[in-house]
Formats: structure tokens, sequence, C-alpha cells
């Protein structure tokens, strides 16, 4: 079988100018007041959409809660769509905030980026296929249908005297489905672990360019020939951080079972079929789980949760 074509990605689908504008409608997001924002909180739906507070997610055991807030995207389905109907993976409409101002304009810029990334994880996929020794459509039934969630991410900046040990941006962790693209902005923070000098290391932003991950999904999918990388956000530049990941998934209903090519002769694959919602789903589950019984510690543990003793004069 012939080697898979060198491909040049020095260049990508989605314009710059739509990147510039997408990270102006983060940021009038984000400097709204918490009550605006809390308007369209997360918490009140089930299907992973909406503002995210800080401090709601912790990846990484041993530490606090993390230093960010978000704000959910997804394909913009109907409560009438199959998926909604069935609790599909991350599936349902939007919430979007309709006292702000230039709403429309939100709503346009933020769903014209979700689908042109869509459109790149695609292609990055065909790229993957290739290098397995892949038809180039291998990956088609697992992109038509696909679910994706896009994320706008304001981090504060860390507090200079805080334990790095303890505070994170996001904490060290995987990512949980198949690709990932990152946009940043020009504040930094974003480091990746190196293996093989056991440091971590800074991933500078570019302008314009996409940091690639792989997730936890695709890893089990390619039988470990493809790792998912260890990455966290620290941000001790004094500054405010603003990044774009898309988390794309793939169908809920295909099923992960190990590719061809990346089994030896002989040998059981490394891990069982998976359907995409219960590997993705599980990851989202433990994550935000860890989060609360960390705050429900601590309430237990603060002195104002203890009974007060009452005093009669």
């Amino acid at each position: 079988m012939s080697a898979p074509p060198i491909l040049d990605f020095s260049r990508h689908r989605v314009p710059e100018h739509l990147q510039s504008h997408v990270f102006d409608c983060s940021k009038k997001f984000f400097n709204q007041p918490l009550d605006e924002k809390r308007k369209v909180s997360k918490d009140l739906n089930t299907w992973n959409r909406g503002y995210e507070f800080l401090r709601s997610q912790m990846l990484e055991e041993g530490t606090s809660p993390e230093l960010k807030e978000g704000y959910y995207i997804g394909e913009d389905l109907p409560t009438t769509h199959p998926y909604f109907l069935q609790k599909k993976l991350n599936s349902g409409p939007n919430m979007w905030p309709e006292s702000m101002e230039g709403v429309g304009d939100f709503k346009q810029t933020t769903m014209e980026y979700y689908q042109e990334t869509c459109k790149l994880a695609k292609d990055i996929l065909k790229v993957l296929a290739l290098s397995l020794e892949l038809p180039e459509t291998y990956f088609d039934e697992f992109t038509s249908g696909a679910v994706a969630t896009m994320r706008l991410l304001h981090y504060p900046p860390q507090p200079a005297d805080s334990d790095e040990k303890l505070s994170r941006g996001i904490g060290a962790h995987t990512d949980f489905g198949a690709v990932t693209l990152l946009l940043q902005e020009e504040v930094d923070g974003l480091q990746v672990w190196d293996k093989d000098t056991l440091t971590w290391l800074d991933v500078v932003p570019t302008k314009g360019a996409y940091v690639v991950n792989l997730g936890n999904m695709f890893m089990r999918w390619s039988n470990d020939r493809y790792i998912s990388n260890i990455h966290r956000v620290i941000n001790k530049s004094g500054k405010e951080r603003y990044s774009i990941p898309v988390f794309f998934s793939g169908n809920p209903d295909y099923m992960i079972e190990c590719l061809p090519n990346c089994c030896e002769a002989g040998q059981k694959p490394t891990y069982p079929p998976i359907s995409v919602a219960d590997a993705v789903g599980g990851s989202y589950r433990e994550s935000y789980g860890r989060a609360k019984a960390h705050k429900e510690k601590i309430q237990i543990q603060s002195p104002v949760a203890h009974a007060r003793k009452e005093v009669t004069v």
C-alpha cells in the first residue's frame, strides 16, 4: 500500500476576519453583568448549552475547581429534532443571550464560525484516514450527523499569590472526543506535557493558527496508535485570556471499534466497542461530578454550614 501524501496545512478554510469577529463576540458576552449571563445558565437545561459559571468544572484531581467561565454553543436543533427527543449527546437548542445588544450579530457570527470549524475537523479526519492507510472517505459515516460543541472561554488572571499546584484555568487533562480545534487569542497560558522530557511546554499563541488535539475516543479508536495529549491552562499573564475550542465528537450512535491497520494480526484490540455517546458522555459526567463533590465538601467544612447556637435575651 502506498504511503499517504504529504499535505500542506499552512492554510486552512476558516477566514481570519471571522476568527477575529468571533473573539469580539466572546468578549462582548463575558463583559456583561453576571445577572445577565445567569439568564442563559447551562444549569437551566440538560443538553449542555449556555453559560458556565467560574469554578464549575474540575478536570484534574487534587486541584481546585477551575478559574474559567464559558459559554457552550452547538448545532441549534429544534425540540422536535430526533436527537433532542432521544436525548442524544449534547443535542438541542442553543441558549441565546436575547437581552444582549447586538444579539443577532452574535448568533450569526458564532454559528458561522462553528460550521466552518466543523468542516475543518472533517478535513483533518480525512488526513488521519490517509495516515492510517485508509480511504479518505473512511470517516464519512462517523461525521454524518455529527455532534460538536464549541466553548467560548474566558480566563481571569490567576492571583499572583495562588498556589499553582492547586489553582488552574483548566487542570491537566486529555480531551474526551475525536478532534479538538483550539483557537487562542494573544494571551498565553496553554501548556502541553512532554512525556519524553517530563516537562510542561508553553504553547505560544500564533495568530490565526489552530492547536489540534486528538481526544481519548480517537486514541481508543486507533488502539493507542495515536495518543491523546495531556494539557492544562495556567493564566499567569496578569491579563484576561480568551480561547475558543471546538470539540468534534461525531455521530452519537456510531460504534467506536478498533480501526483497520491499528491492531497486529492475531492480537485482540485493547478496548471493547463503545458508542460515541457513551465514550464522551461518561467523561463529561466525571469532570462535572468531581467539581460538585469538591464544592459540597467545602460547604460541609465551612463554619457557615455549622449549626449556630441561638442566644436568647
